[in-house]
C-alpha cells in the first residue's frame, strides 16, 4: 500500500448525496475527499426522475424537500448552473376517499410549515394536466412551488461547487476497508484504477481520516459492514422511459402522479419522462429492463392518460431505489463507531432531498444542531421495532 493521505472527512459515494455533503463540509473549512468507484452520479442519481417535491406525510421529509428545492433554485439562478429546473408544481391524482382523507391531513401539516399545497377538484386537476382522464378520480393535491430538474446537471453543478470549495474528488476509486481503533474511525483504504499504464494502472491508497460519510446509496450496507454496522436497505428496481417530442406543451404541465398506481409523467425536453412500478416488485441488484414492464406502462397510460399512448418511446432504463423498512431515510452517526456517519436509504427520495441532507451531514460531522430534527431517522429506531413510516411514496 502506498501514498498515505490525510483528510478530515472521506465521503464514500459520488452521487447527489455525497457531492452535496462534500460541498457543505468543504464550505465549513474541512478537508474533504470524495471516493466514487465509478463515475460521478453513475448509481441511482443518474437514473432518477428528477422530481423536487415537499409533499410528504413526515415533517422531516417536508422540511428536507422544501429546503433542497430552494437550494436547487439558487444553484440555477444565483450560481448559474443550467439544471433545466422547471417550477411547474407536483400534482397527485387521487381515486380513493381514504387517500383523500389522509392527504388532507398532510396538506394541513404542509400549510402549517409554510407550503402552498392545496386540495383541488377533479376539474381543476384536469385543467392543469389536460392529458389526464378524470374517470374514477375524487380529487387531487397540488403544490405549485414543487419542481423537477435534470439529475446529471445537478451532479455536475455540485461537483463543480464542491471542488471550488476545496474538495478533492476521486472517481474509479473504491473504498475497500475502513480502519477502526478504540471505537474510532482511523483511515480508509481506497483502490484506485485507471491511473495510467504499467504499475500505475491500479493501486491501493491509505487515507487517514477521523470521519467517514457513507453516502453510497443502495450499496451503503457493504460500506457499513466494514465497521460492523448493519444498514437495513434493500434494492428495488424501477423503470423509466423518455419519449420523442409530443404535440402539446408538456413543459406547461406539472409533474403528475396517479397515486393509486404510482404512474407518473413530467416534461423532458420537448417530450415526456414516464415511470411506474413493476407489476411484481424486483428486490434485487438488477438493472436489466423488462419488456413486460413496457406493456404494463401502456395499460396504465390507457387508464389514466390515454392521449399519451401516441407518444413514441425514445429511450428507457432501470434504476434502483434504496428502500428501508419504513420508507424513510437513514441519517445519523453511529453509536458504537465514532466518526462513522450515514446518509442513505432514501427510498426513492434521495435526489430531491440531497442539498438539505448535505447541510445535515455537515452538522453531524462538526457537532452542530441541524436545521431539522433528524434524530428519529437514525439507525436506532429499528432496534425498538417502532417504524416511522413515510406514506407519500411513489
Amino acid at each position: 500500500m502506498v501514498d498515505v493521505h490525510v483528510v478530515d472527512v472521506v465521503v464514500v459515494g459520488g452521487g447527489i448525496m455525497g457531492l452535496t455533503s462534500a460541498y457543505e463540509l468543504s464550505r465549513a473549512g474541512l478537508r474533504v475527499l470524495v471516493v466514487e468507484r465509478g463515475e460521478l452520479g453513475c448509481g441511482s442519481t443518474s437514473k432518477a426522475a428528477g422530481g423536487l417535491r415537499s409533499q410528504f406525510s413526515d415533517e422531516a421529509n417536508i422540511l428536507l424537500g422544501a429546503r433542497s428545492l430552494e437550494s436547487y433554485v439558487r444553484m440555477q439562478d444565483e450560481r448559474h448552473h443550467a439544471l433545466d429546473l422547471l417550477r411547474t408544481g407536483y400534482l397527485f391524482l387521487l381515486s380513493d376517499e381514504a387517500d383523500l382523507a389522509r392527504f388532507e391531513q398532510d396538506v394541513a401539516l404542509q400549510n402549517e410549515l409554510g407550503l402552498p399545497t392545496r386540495i383541488l377538484t377533479v376539474a381543476e386537476a384536469v385543467a392543469l394536466s389536460p392529458v389526464v382522464s378524470p374517470d374514477g378520480l375524487v380529487a387531487a393535491v397540488f403544490n405549485p412551488a414543487d419542481a423537477h430538474c435534470t439529475p446529471e446537471a445537478a451532479v455536475g453543478a455540485y461537483a463543480h461547487e464542491a471542488r471550488r470549495a476545496g474538495a478533492v474528488i476521486w472517481t474509479r476509486a473504491e473504498a475497500t476497508d475502513i480502519e477502526v481503533a478504540n471505537g474510532r474511525v482511523q483511515a480508509v483504504t481506497v483502490a484506485r484504477s485507471g491511473l495510467g499504464g504499467g504499475a500505475q494502472r491500479e493501486r491501493e491508497v491509505r487515507v487517514g481520516t477521523a470521519h467517514v460519510v457513507c453516502a453510497a446509496g443502495v450499496w451503503s450496507p457493504a460500506i457499513a459492514t466494514m465497521v460492523g454496522i448493519d444498514l437495513p436497505i434493500r434494492p428495488l428496481k424501477r423503470h423509466v422511459v423518455v419519449t420523442e417530442p409530443v404535440d402539446f406543451d408538456a413543459r406547461a404541465m406539472p409533474f403528475t402522479i396517479d397515486f393509486a398506481t404510482s404512474f407518473y409523467f413530467h416534461s423532458e425536453g420537448s417530450g415526456l419522462l414516464m415511470g411506474a412500478p413493476e407489476v411484481q416488485d424486483t428486490w434485487e441488484y438488477d438493472l436489466r429492463t423488462d419488456p413486460a414492464w413496457l406493456e404494463h406502462l401502456g395499460d396504465l397510460i390507457e387508464h389514466r392518460a390515454p392521449q399519451l399512448g401516441e407518444a413514441e418511446v425514445r429511450a428507457g432504463w432501470a434504476g434502483l431505489y434504496e428502500v428501508t423498512p419504513d420508507h424513510n431515510a437513514l441519517i445519523g452517526s453511529a453509536r458504537d463507531v465514532e466518526g462513522f456517519h450515514y446518509a442513505c436509504g432514501f427510498s426513492g427520495h434521495g435526489f430531491l432531498q440531497g442539498p438539505a441532507v448535505g447541510e445535515v451531514v455537515k452538522d453531524l460531522v462538526t457537532g452542530r444542531t441541524p436545521f431539522v430534527d433528524v434524530s428519529g431517522l437514525g439507525l436506532d429506531r429499528f432496534a425498538g421495532g417502532v417504524l416511522r413510516r413515510e406514506l407519500t411514496v411513489v
